[in-house]
């Protein structure tokens, strides 16, 4: 059974799968393409609201390095993924990596985890843009009947029905086709990073240098209780996290980590790439360079705009420009933060579709799913199913507790890729790697570590659910995809038959 369990996928297999006319999705991305995508889903709602929260409560002024620490580790881990999406130019991301390198179980299981995380991660984005959206609208004096807005804190039933045509718009224009979701994509970048450097600029002259003193504050330890909504870290060792001084920059780090999740997201479009060898290291990498550089900037803005300890933990930009007698940026804020968050919903949704697509074309799930519209070349089966699903997900639930889940899963994806790297490597040493992450294994074991010190610093209580829906994916794995998967049905000759012409798919 173990040999079964862990049966890998080679990758010569792999990139001729996707040359199956039913199952070929259309390469029209460039580099320029994914770096917006990367840009258009790591800023969101964090670089607006985390740079207040860990300012005022772990790292003072400080904060600007806590951006930094944080986009070192998601660094380590982009170099990693940069190598995998490079080699494996297949849709799917970790959960293809994984299948290459570990073997079917690990890859079913990072794959469960992917889709729960991008589902959630949908979600809980459409609900927060709706509420910006009812902000919006309740300043221009209009608003929306109860039962049809945010379901946030709410006691009675509803629907969140903007939240809902969000998702349900933006299922069209993904089942449409990729290069008009990268040129929409693309326009809404721009507006948000337009918002986002005049933030800046403007703040910029707001700035008293007094705010700075103390740039790290001193340390203060804090009880983080004994429940379950206490680190795993301080449960396990009975280390409370610190406030303030230098330990208070890594606990920071730990939370505004949460503000880079997403340029992951950028591997799973990597068979949608015109030149993904060349293109795929320049949007991960690119991506979260600019995006780190511009969380710095801002909270090194908001940090010297307005005391770390006078803070707004809800909204710290808007907020401080209006205790510096700027109001009106308050609007012009939110505005930015809606508007930006219609991309960061988007793809999230489009990574969803992507690994729930591969998984099908691998018979994990059922096939039905891995066909690819005529026309569009889009997977429009699973795109159509996911969007459905998640709009009635954000129609109905608040999701506060659950987006929890989309942190752990999302680092549990980088520690399996850092590993996949170092496998993969000692393997096949005989694959063409258009990009090499340097030292291995050093990189990715610092990569590993890295991701493993930032989970633990997530409450126990994630810990708890994350492995309930881990349990659930055995169930299926077991009960469907080990006896349905195309590995099993063909084995290691798939590839000499597809190669010689005979290979023939079963539905």
């Amino acid at each position: 059974m173990s040999s079964t369990l862990f049966r890998t996928k080679r990758v010569e297999q792999s990139i001729l799968d996707t040359e199956e006319p039913e199952h070929a999705l259309k390469k029209s991305l460039s580099a320029l393409d994914l770096t917006v995508f990367g840009v258009g889903v790591i800023i969101g709602t964090g670089i607006f609201v985390l740079t207040g929260t860990v300012a005022k409560n772990n790292a003072g002024p400080a904060v600007a390095l806590a951006f930094v620490a944080a986009g070192v580790a998601c660094a380590l881990a982009a170099l990693c993924y940069a190598e995998f999406a490079s080699t494996v130019p297949v849709a799917g991301s970790a959960y293809t990596f994984s299948y290459a390198s570990l073997g079917e179980l690990p890859a079913w299981i990072i794959g469960w985890d992917l889709v729960l995380e991008f589902a959630l991660g949908t979600a809980v984005v459409a609900v927060g843009w709706s509420g910006y959206i009812q902000s919006l609208m309740d300043t221009a004096g209009w608003s929306m009947p109860e039962a049809l807005g945010s379901r946030e804190g709410a006691d009675t039933f509803g629907f969140d029905i903007l939240a809902a045509v969000l998702v349900l718009i933006l299922t069209c224009i993904l089942v449409v086709g990729m290069k008009l979701s990268a040129r929409i994509t693309s326009l809404v970048v721009a507006i948000k990073v337009t918002v986002v450097l005049v933030v800046i600029i403007a703040g910029a002259f707001l700035i008293d240098g007094d705010n700075y003193d103390p740039f790290i504050p001193k340390t203060q330890t804090v009880d983080a209780g004994s429940s379950l909504d206490a680190p795993l870290i301080q449960l396990m060792f009975g280390w409370a996290p610190s406030n303030y001084g230098v330990m208070g920059i890594f606990t920071a780090a730990s939370v505004v980590f949460f503000a880079f999740i997403g340029f992951d997201v950028v591997a799973t479009a990597a068979e949608e790439t015109k030149n993904p060898q060349r293109d795929m290291p320049r949007g991960i990498i690119g991506s979260l360079i600019i995006c780190t550089t511009l969380y710095v900037a801002v909270s090194i803005v908001v940090t010297g705009m307005q005391h770390y300890s006078r803070l707004s933990v809800d909204a710290p930009l808007a907020d401080a420009f209006k205790a510096t007698g700027h109001p009106w940026f308050a609007g012009f804020i939110s505005f930015g933060a809606a508007v930006g968050l219609t991309t960061v919903c988007m793809i999230l949704l489009l990574g969803q579709t992507r690994v729930f697509f591969a998984m099908s074309r691998d018979g994990l799930l059922p096939r039905f799913f891995s066909h690819v519209h005529p026309r569009f070349k889009t997977p429009h089966r699973p795109t159509i199913l996911l969007g459905v699903i998640i709009a009635i997900l954000a129609g109905f639930t608040p999701l506060n507790e659950l987006a929890a889940l989309v942190n752990i899963g999302t680092l549990f994806a980088f520690v399996v890729v850092a590993i996949g790297v170092i496998i993969l490597r000692r393997t096949r040493p005989d694959l063409h790697r258009a990009f090499r992450t340097p030292w291995v294994p050093v990189i990715p074991i610092l990569s590993v570590c890295a991701s493993l010190w930032l989970m633990i610093n997530l409450p126990a209580e994630t810990w708890v659910r994350f492995g309930i829906w881990m349990a659930a994916g055995f169930v299926v794995y077991f009960l469907y995809g080990r006896s349905h998967s195309r590995m099993a049905l063909h084995g290691e000759t798939t590839v000499a038959e597809v190669e010689k012409g005979h290979g023939k798919d079963t539905e």
